[in-house]
């Protein structure tokens, strides 16, 4: 899959993995992207979205 939500941008966040003993190492943070048809301004159209965009979608639709 894409890492990147067509709709709304979001991309691989990056932070650290914090152990017990408080060492950090680097760590990757990647969105839930599905290959999905959506409909944009009343055409079906296939896109990259992810979850949260998914949500929105059913709400307003």
């Amino acid at each position: 899959m894409s890492g990147k939500c067509d709709v709304c941008g979001k991309t691989t966040a990056f932070g650290h993995n914090v152990s017990h003993s408080k060492r950090r190492t680097n760590r990757m943070f990647k969105p839930n992207v599905q290959r999905k048809t959506i409909v944009v301004n009343g055409v079906a159209k296939k896109a990259n979205v992810c979850t949260r965009c998914l949500r929105t979608a059913l709400k307003t639709s």
